[in-house]
């Protein structure tokens, strides 16, 4: 395993029984967010170190890629004490980087989903191309209710959801289930976390038996809408952002639930 500190990057050989003994090999990357203590939280290290494992992805003989995380939750969203000290205008751009990354990656993305999931965190679920969820875990919209709003993420995660849905999650904050995820297409599938490995396994063993150009056409044209929206908005959604968490209003939100 080659890892960073906030990021592990590994290597997996894709077990094919229908594959012929002396056919070439065919391997995925598996990608972990590696910041347990923290809940995986988007902090701008984080986020950098997640470009650099998808671009070395891009370039790697693999067939997929795996985004996975450690420890008890998926992520937690923004790194808030980060946000506060530094604000996010940084951040909220290299976020946007990232989730073009994964809609434009030329390889198709998969997301194991083993833990509860938050705000930005979100917004990378949606950018992979499929989503697998543990089906006892909760995801959350959060922004509202800390003076926020799910600017930079909603140009991956709207694409996905439909409209109703949205609106009741973004605007509510409440929390809904890996069900209601994959009832409203946020997420592909939602089963038992025993199963959660099987079941990526599965997806990964379709995509081993696609060609590689015909991987990478087809998730381009399925994507091709949803990025020409991404480029036309995402200087304004950044910008947005930005100036959200620099409000008084939401840096007294983020500071209250620091505090607790």
């Amino acid at each position: 395993m080659t890892a960073i500190s906030q990021v592990a990057y590994d290597v997996v050989a894709l077990d094919r029984p229908d594959a012929a003994p002396d056919g070439p090999p065919v391997a995925y990357a598996r990608i972990t967010l590696d910041a347990p203590r923290r809940r995986n939280a988007l902090s701008l290290a984080l986020l950098d170190e997640l470009r650099a494992a998808l671009d070395r992805a891009a370039h790697d003989d693999v067939r997929a890629v795996v985004l996975a995380a450690s420890g008890s939750a998926f992520c937690s969203g923004a790194d808030l004490t980060e946000a506060l000290a530094d604000g996010m205008s940084v951040s909220a751009r290299r976020l946007a980087e990232v989730l073009r990354d994964l809609l434009a990656l030329p390889k198709p993305v998969v997301a194991r989903v083993h833990g509860p999931v938050r705000a930005g965190g979100i917004g990378l679920v949606a950018a992979c191309d499929v989503a697998i969820s543990a089906d006892q875990i909760t995801y959350a919209f959060t922004e509202a209710r800390l003076a926020l709003a799910p600017a930079v993420i909603s140009l991956a995660v709207l694409p996905r959801m439909t409209p109703r849905a949205a609106s009741r999650t973004f605007l509510t904050g409440a929390q809904f289930t890996a069900a209601e995820a994959a009832d409203w297409g946020l997420v592909t599938k939602a089963v038992p976390l025993d199963d959660l490995d099987a079941e990526v396994d599965a997806v990964l063993a379709g995509l081993a038996a696609g060609d590689p150009q015909g991987l990478a056409a087809t998730k381009a044209l399925l994507n091709a809408d949803t990025l020409a929206r991404f480029d036309a908005q995402v200087d304004d959604v950044v910008t947005s952002s930005a100036d959200l968490f620099a409000s008084p209003r939401a840096r007294a939100a983020m500071e209250k639930l620091l505090a607790r």
